[in-house]
């Protein structure tokens, strides 16, 4: 659980935020990219406030890319990105701790493709031509965004496409990034596993679920990062609830505050 956090449970999915959140979120699945790009070009890197982009992000910076932009799609409903529950906010504060920029823009589940492709077209505008992205095996909407991304001439960079998921958690973990779980299928998970931290012993014992992918790929659970080696400062969440709305599980995160990270 997260440190200090101060944690309740509603199971009435009356009154927070992420009410309805749960709407038509993408995934991006797209070929393995990059290969011959320069590296010092600068880069957007596609950011959900969960682990999957922030290791994209991690692997990019490691093999030489200048991350210029986090781009993040919110429900402009909600103030909130679909699935995961972080609060626009809140993503914007990972920002801030990353030391990135941000282009954080709204959508809704009719106009998704057509915001999709103005943010493409805004990033060629900032002379950005390569995207950044944590899709890992998806396969199903591999296609949908190679015709997107390459309609505007956009190449994908996937640092993590393809590769095993035992493997990505664990060297999410050993990089030293810490996460929460944000959100959980019920019928996957239990509440138990909502405020869990991804680490070492929240992998074995997932393992140990029947039919429960181990990134979460087929939606059964999502995070937020809230620390790591590519973080300047540290987000500490003081105070959260756990509700249940429409068969998911999530971790409203309430309060919160930037700090210095430890040495």
């Amino acid at each position: 659980m997260v440190r200090g956090q101060n944690q309740r449970v509603n199971k009435t999915g009356n009154n927070p935020e992420v009410a309805k959140a749960t709407f038509g979120v993408f995934y991006f699945c797209v070929r393995k990219g990059g290969d011959g790009l320069n590296p010092e070009k600068e880069v957007a890197c596609s950011w959900s406030s969960g682990k999957d982009s922030c290791l994209a992000l991690y692997k990019a910076i490691q093999k030489g890319y200048k991350i210029s932009y986090l781009v993040n799609f919110i429900s402009g409903e909600h103030k909130r990105v679909s699935f995961h529950g972080a609060k626009a906010d809140l993503v914007e504060l990972q920002a801030e701790a990353i030391g990135i920029p941000l282009l954080q823009r709204e959508t809704t589940q009719s106009n998704y493709e057509e915001v999709f492709k103005k943010t493409l077209v805004e990033l060629k505008e900032r002379n950005i031509w390569h995207l950044v992205r944590g899709d890992i095996h998806l396969l199903d909407l591999r296609d949908w965004v190679e015709d997107i991304c390459g309609s505007e001439n956009i190449k994908v960079i996937s640092p993590i496409w393809n590769k095993p998921n035992e493997d990505i958690l664990k060297e999410f973990i050993t990089s030293g990034f810490k996460a929460v779980i944000a959100c959980v299928q019920a019928d996957k998970l239990d509440q138990g596993w909502v405020g869990r931290v991804i680490d070492e012993s929240f992998l074995c014992d997932l393992k140990k679920i029947e039919g429960v992918d181990l990134c979460g790929e087929n939606g059964e659970y999502h995070s937020f990062v809230y620390d790591g080696p590519i973080f300047n400062k540290r987000i500490e969440i003081t105070q959260c609830q756990k509700v249940l709305i429409n068969g998911f599980w999530f971790l409203d995160i309430q309060k919160y505050k930037i700090k210095d990270r430890r040495k």
